[in-house]
Formats: structure tokens, sequence, C-alpha cells
């Protein structure tokens, strides 16, 4: 009986080759897009579940009530590790300290490399089970061990065995390698971590430190932490809340400090907190991509649907047949569903060489390295599964709905459809617009978005600017002289040093006073030091006051606010107040606009500038004079540096380039939908295609009498394209409040968003519109030009 089944349906696909092109290459791509979109999701899903212990490890944050406001951070004080292991130390089974993850610099004899790595605890490689290829995960445990990762150690070696080597760490310390581990994938939080040195050494070696080891106000390191098996999470996230809050005392009672436990399964996926609440993340884009796959799978088995039961009249002589030489309606019904599964496995294998050429472009969207899982079982499986659905949901409604035909009727031709078979189509082609219309108009909108942040003022230039992460003492102890030199070349218009670049605020304190501040307001100032030239470098906007200048011994005791530090601290005339930050008396000199240092899509935080000594800064910030080459300049700034500081690594950053990067995610995320908007529209103009062919077959001689009694061109065009231009002006009118209900939403997370207009609404509705009318006119017109003889001499 099955074999019956494929035979038959192999005879009707080559009998309606057109009919049958349309269905598969429209299913095709709903599949490839649905696999592509499913690779992706398996991939956000999977982040982090390379370490074993992925379920228990946690990181310890904590959030502070500044002024009204609930803030989330990752980092936590120094002496948070000693309180722990005091108070519930038994609770878990590893807790790790450490050190952000920054480039710098490894040498091994004339050979010097850059590379991202941190200072972690002891326990670091056994929490995150390192998979070793050389040595051992308890290569931290000594104060001068160091692990590498696989690349590192090719770098730096070659060939030749790493362990037990000494490699030199920014140009003073000295390590032994003891162990070589695997490179870490993408999809892990730790991914660019090439190198691990001991914690213990980082603590002494730092002279802040140092300086105060007790000091709970200063929040710069990071704590990990492994709870023990089968341990409740929340339950240890409650328990350490008041760590904070009841070693500091009543000094922190206005902040009031509490401590959680992030889990590392939430890391990726939830990583957003507005306010003290977690609103998500990435799992946003997991749904939304999902729900966008399903809708775009759904769209091509509505092309299915919609030609299938278009052609009913054509298939209802068979039915009869069928019927009169005694078939049962489950025989149909398996009939046509054998034809829609045969249409949904050819599909699937049309779908697979379309992911295949796709996957390159779709990995450099996605920022991924997603490849198909030919080896998996699971995923074949899936694909069957999925396949098998997508047939069965293609094919049911024409299933039914041809196998009820009376084959009575059928036999005589006096079968009609009527008007009311009509409706399920007309409502299928309504819901296919009507989902291609919300992701044209959800990707206006993520651009707009984009655009609206890129155009925020930003109150300095970055034309020509470029910064210098300088990782060890060289380049900082010669600043002077590599001011000098590049100056006198011609190249540059401006070089200074400061502890934070243009592009981010790397430092903050709370330990600010000033007259008539409210006892019980508190507020986190970015904190940052800056050399006598910055301003000028940088392209520093004034609106009081002045500069810092090496004319005025004073100024070392100076302070410039930003705009939105004078409105917060409520200075009506701020030039010449005191204001105390920390143990020292500081004098207004200047405001300045607000620096986007941060994320464009937030508010400027308000921020102080201090002048300092160059020696302490770690980047050094230099304008390339425009009327220089960049690629001359470059290779100035080069020669200088070099000759100053040899064995380190040289690497610059534009500051445009980095400021561009911070729209990467909703880059990302409007090129997907765009992508995805763009193939919904060209599947449901590959099934209004194939409605207007049929429509147009199924009034030939009707077309005929209206051309022989005189209709026009024109008049022919809009007899067969005011149906279809009516159901897609319905679509747009269910697509817009749809559309401005999700997008609202979505924009509503941003403190600093665009606002949603008519225009786009009415842009994406106008397009689609033109699309479809292009679609369908150029069957229409085809039918209009054909001649009438054809038609009628059979009559």
């Amino acid at each position: 009986m099955f074999k019956n089944y494929l035979k038959v349906a192999f005879r009707y696909l080559r009998k309606n080759k057109a009919h049958s092109f349309i269905n598969i290459t429209g299913l095709s791509v709903g599949m490839a897009v649905a696999m592509l979109i499913g690779l992706w999701i398996w991939s956000e899903l999977s982040f982090d579940k390379y370490h074993d212990n992925y379920d228990r490890i946690a990181q310890v944050m904590q959030q502070e009530t500044l002024d009204g406001t609930i803030r989330t951070e990752r980092t936590i004080p120094l002496p948070l590790e000693a309180a722990m292991r005091e108070s519930y130390g038994s609770e878990f089974k590893h807790i790790v300290m450490s050190s952000w993850t920054e480039n710098h610099t490894l040498s091994v004899g004339d050979k010097n490399v850059s590379y991202a790595g941190a200072f972690m605890g002891a326990a670091s490689p056994d929490m995150l089970t390192l998979h070793m290829l050389k040595g051992t995960r308890q290569g931290l445990t000594g104060p001068n061990g160091i692990l590498l990762s696989q690349s590192l150690a090719s770098a730096l070696f070659g060939e030749n065995d790493p362990m037990d080597q000494l490699v030199k760490l920014d140009q003073k310390a000295v390590f032994k390698v003891t162990g070589v581990y695997d490179d870490l994938p993408q999809q892990s939080s730790f991914h660019n971590l090439a190198f691990m040195a001991p914690w213990d050494f980082y603590v002494h070696a730092k002279d802040w430190i140092q300086r105060d080891p007790a000091n709970w106000t200063d929040n710069s390191l990071f704590m990990y932490v492994q709870a023990n098996d089968h341990a409740d999470m929340a339950r240890l996230s409650e328990k350490i809340k008041h760590i904070k809050r009841d070693r500091v005392g009543a000094a922190a009672n206005t902040s009031q400090p509490a401590l959680f436990l992030q889990p590392m399964r939430k890391w990726h996926l939830y990583a957003t907190f507005k306010n003290g609440v977690n609103t998500g993340g990435a799992i946003l884009y997991v749904w939304l991509f999902g729900i966008i796959g399903i809708f775009v799978l759904l769209l091509a088995c509505i092309n299915f649907m919609n030609l299938s039961t278009a052609r009913s009249e054509k298939r209802a002589r068979e039915v009869g047949i069928r019927k009169a030489v005694g078939s049962l309606r489950r025989q149909l019904i398996g009939q046509f569903y054998a034809e829609s599964v045969l249409i949904a496995l050819l599909a699937f294998m049309l779908s697979l060489a379309w992911v295949l050429l796709a996957l390159p472009f779709f990995n450099e969207v996605a920022n991924k390295k997603m490849f198909i899982l030919w080896a998996s079982p699971v995923f074949w499986l899936a694909c069957l599964g999925f396949t098998l659905f997508a047939g069965f949901i293609a094919g049911s409604y024409p299933a039914l709905y041809l196998s009820s035909f009376k084959p009575v009727k059928a036999l005589k031709g006096t079968f009609k459809a009527g008007r009311l078979a009509t409706v399920p189509r007309s409502v299928l082609v309504v819901l296919q617009f009507t989902v291609a219309v919300v992701l044209i108009t959800g990707t206006l909108i993520v651009f707009r978005q984009i655009q609206f942040a890129r155009d925020r003022p930003v109150g300095y230039s970055r034309d020509g600017l470029i910064y210098i992460e300088t990782s060890s003492t060289a380049l900082r102890d010669h600043f002077e002289a590599i001011q000098e030199d590049l100056l006198k070349s011609g190249t540059i218009m401006g070089i200074a040093a400061s502890s934070s670049p243009a592009t981010g605020v790397n430092n903050s304190r709370g330990d600010l006073d000033w007259s008539g501040k409210d006892p019980a307001m508190t507020a986190e100032f970015g904190n940052i030091g800056v050399t006598t030239t910055y301003g000028k470098t940088v392209g520093w906007q004034f609106t009081a006051g002045r500069d810092f200048s090496s004319q005025f011994l004073t100024d070392s005791s100076g302070l410039i606010l930003n705009e939105t530090a004078v409105k917060y601290m409520g200075l009506k005339n701020p030039i010449g107040k005191i204001v105390q930050v920390g143990t020292k008396q500081l004098h207004v000199i200047g405001v300045i606009k607000d620096m986007v240092m941060g994320s464009p899509y937030e508010p400027v935080k308000p921020t102080i500038f201090r002048m300092g000594k160059a020696g302490f800064f770690d980047y050094m910030n230099i304008r390339i004079n425009p009327q220089a080459s960049a690629h001359d300049a470059i290779d100035k700034i080069t020669a200088v540096c070099r000759a100053y500081a040899p064995a380190e690594p040289f690497s610059y950053k534009f500051v445009s380039e980095e400021y561009a990067k911070k729209f990467s995610d909703e880059e990302r995320i409007g090129k997907l939908a765009g992508c995805f908007a763009g193939l919904a529209i060209f599947i449901s103009c590959l099934g209004l295609f194939g409605m207007a062919a049929f429509m147009a077959e199924q009034r030939f001689k009707e077309i005929g009498v209206r051309k022989v009694l005189g209709a026009s061109v024109l008049n022919i065009w809009g007899l067969l394209t005011k149906d279809f231009v009516l159901l897609v002006l319905f679509a747009c009118l269910i697509a817009t409040p749809v559309a401005y209900y999700f997008l609202q939403s979505w924009l509503l997370k941003y403190d600093y968003h665009t606002e949603i207009t008519w225009w786009i609404f009415a842009a994406a509705g106008v397009g689609a519109l033109v699309i479809a009318l292009l679609t369908v006119s150029f069957q229409s017109i085809s039918a209009a030009l054909m001649n009438p003889v054809k038609s009628l001499r059979l009559e």
C-alpha cells in the first residue's frame, strides 16, 4: 500500500512540475531557516556546558542601592574571600578569586606575544575542569607556576615541549610553565583565557592591595564558587546575602549591599539586570528567533496547503474515481499525506544544501562557529522528526479537505468548490503577509534604534583618535620622551595618558563629599585619572571653567566634572567649589559636556577627572594629525614605541572602531532579522506566484472572452490582482498593532531609545504591497497578453 502511495505521489510531482517546484523550493527554504535557527539556539543553550561542573558553578555578585536605584555589580572587594571561607567555607567545594582578564605581554627569549589571561585561585583549573594536555590542574598551587592554553604554548614554544620552561610576564615577573590545557571553546565565558597565573602572586604584587588589604569599599575583583554536590543554590545565595553589610557596619547602611550567587547557567542567557531585577538578556533573542523559525517554516507549509486546496477541482475527478472503485477515505488521506511527506523529504534534502551554502555567512553575522552535526544521531533523529512533522502539518488540510469530496458530484463534473472554499486560502495568505510585515517592521526599528544611538552626541571627537594599552611599565616610564618624539614628527596633534580608554570607565568610587550633600545620598562616580594634555587630545567640550594646565601648580588638586556630575551634585556655580574625594580636598576647575564612554543606550554616569602622572596610567591616547597619512602616522607611532619598549608587542585600537563595537549585538540582531524578513517575503511571494498562476489558469477562458469583448490589459490586470492586494492590505492592518506591541516592549529595555513613528509601519506595508503586486503582476500581465483565440477555439 505504501509503495503504491509513493508511486502515485511521484507521478503527480512529475506531471505538475511548476506546482512541485514551488512547493519543494518554498518548503526547503523554510526548513533551512528553521535549521539555521535551531543550530543557533542549540549554540546559545549549550553555552558554558563545556565545564563539567556547569550546574554547580556560580559567580558572587552584589547589589547596592545608590540614590534610590539598585545597581548590580559583578565585582567584589578583596576581604570578602576570607569572610566567605570563615563563615561558609564548608558549603562550597571551591572558592576562587580572580583578577580581570586582560592582555599581557609574555616573553620567551626574544619572542614576545600579547595574550589575554588572568590571575586566579589555585582551585580554578579544577573548578573549570580544564582539559589538560600536559601537566596537571594543580599547576597554580605554587607562587610562580603558570598554565598556558595550547594556542599560547604553540605561539611561545612552537613544537618544543613547554613544560618547566620559563616565561616572563609583562617584562617583570618570571613564571615556570606547569601545565598546558586545551583552548576553551567560544561557547565558554572563559573562552579568551589564554593563561592562568597564581592569585597569591597578584595579591602580593599589587601596591593598592598591600596598602589596604581590608578595604571593603573597593570593588575591583571577581569571585567564583563551586557549590557542594546536591546543594541548593538559592538557599546558599540567601545565606551569604548580608556578609558584606555585616562586616562594614553602619557605613554601608545607605547603600544596603546585598550579595547573591549568579549560577553559571544564567551567565550568558540571563545577564541583564535593571534596578536589581534580572530582566533576562540573550534568552530574549532565543525565544524571538525560535518563534521566527517556527513562523517561517509555517509560511512554507501554508504555501503547500494553499496550492493543494486551490487545485482541488482538478483533483476532484481523481478522488471521485478512487471512491467509486472502493477507496476508503482513510486511504485517500494516506495518499495525500504520502505526497506531502515525500515533498517534505525532498525539501529537507534541498534544505541541507541551502544550510551548507548559508552557514559561512550566517556564522559571520551571528559571530558563531556553528556546523552541521553530521555524526550526531540526535541531530538526524531531530531532522527526521522535524521533516515528518512539517510534512504532516503541510499535508493535513489538503488531505482532510480533498478526501471529503462526494464521488457522484465529482464524476458528473458538477462539483464546485464554492465561494467559501477560498476563505481558508485567504486567511492563510493574510497570515503569511502578517508575519512578513511584522519582521520587516522589526528590522526597520532595530536599525533605527542603532542609528539613533550612533547619532547621540558623545562629547568628544573620535576621528583619528587611537589608544594603546600599556601592559608593562616600559611605555609608561618613557611617556614624556615618546610624547616629545611624536610631536616633533608632525604626525600627531596630541598625546595623553589616562586610567581608562575613551570608550570605557574602568574605575569608580563613591566616597565623595561636598557642601550641601544630603547625608542619605549614595552615588557611584566614574573616577578617571588623566595627564594635562588629555582634554586637548580627545577634544573635550567645556561648558564652564578651563582645562588642566601645567602652568598652574594647584591643578594637581584640581577636578573636572562632567555635566551629569554637576546636576547630580546640585552645584549651581561649580567652578571653585571644594569636593572631598576620599581624604583629599579637590577644587573644581572645569565642567565638560558628557562624554559617552559606556553604553550608548544608557544615561551617562556622573564622572570626575583628576590630574596625575603618566607612569600610573594604563592607556596612552593619541590624536593623529588629519593632514598626515594615517598609515604613515601609525608606522611612526609604532617605530617610536618600539624604540622605547622593544620587548613589548605593540598594538593599538581606533576609538571609532571600539565605539562601533558597542552596537555589535543590536547590529547582529538587525541583520539576522533582516535576513529572516527577506526569506519570509520570498516564501510568501513564492506561494503568491503559484496562486496567481493557478487563478490565471482557472480563468483561462474568462480572460479570452473579456478580451474579445474589448477588455484592456489594464482591466484584466486589475481583475486578477485586486483580491491579492486586499489581502495584503488586510495583513498590514493586523501586523501594525502586533508589531507595535512587541517592538515598544523591546525598546523599553534601553534607557536611551528612539520613538516608533507611523512612517515605519507605512514603509513596511508599502514595501510588502509593492513586492506582492510585482509578484502577482507577472502572472496577471502574462495572462492578459495571451491570444484569446487559444482559449476560445475549443468552445
